[in-house]
């Protein structure tokens, strides 16, 4: 005997928002980017609001450039660069202390919608590029990478400057 469960188009809509909730939050989210491209160059601009600019890597490739960042917690970056201070002052071999509890009045967060973490994108172009005159600036949370239009094939990391 089959028992038919019977649903409202309510439960239905209930279901599909709960699924894409789900996958919108697990989801991996990368910055957004644009790609240009002139007579003599490629430019790429990728938005990387909160990122440090040293935890920024730009690679290259014959045909294509290979970004990726870290976005640290603002705690966890605070209790890792005191942790290192404390480490400079200790001798070899001796135990780090933990980072220092929350105080009793500090605040905690309640709600979070910022992604943390590293992430890596890889763009390619459809004609090489002159790894060697590549140019990496970040400034105001946006990077730009020039890419000059070229025949040679090699791998380079690049310095980004800001």
């Amino acid at each position: 005997m089959r028992i038919l469960r019977s649903s409202s188009a309510f439960d239905l809509f209930d279901r599909l928002e709960q699924q894409l909730s789900q996958q919108l939050h697990s989801a991996e989210r990368v910055p957004a980017a644009e790609v240009h491209e002139t007579a003599e160059a490629y430019e790429l601009v990728l938005e990387l609001p909160g990122v440090d600019r040293d935890a920024i890597t730009v690679q290259a490739t014959d045909r294509s450039l290979v970004i990726s960042a870290e976005r640290r917690h603002p705690q966890a970056a605070a209790a890792q660069s005191a942790a290192a201070a404390d480490v400079q002052g200790q001798a070899p071999g001796e135990a780090v202390p933990d980072a220092p509890a929350p105080a009793a009045g500090s605040r905690g967060v309640l709600l979070s919608e910022f992604r943390y973490g590293t992430w890596g994108r890889r763009f390619r172009f459809p004609q090489p590029i002159e790894r060697e005159q590549l140019q990496a600036v970040y400034r105001d949370g946006l990077l730009t990478v020039t890419a000059p239009k070229a025949q040679t094939l090699s791998s380079i990391t690049v310095k980004v400057e800001g």
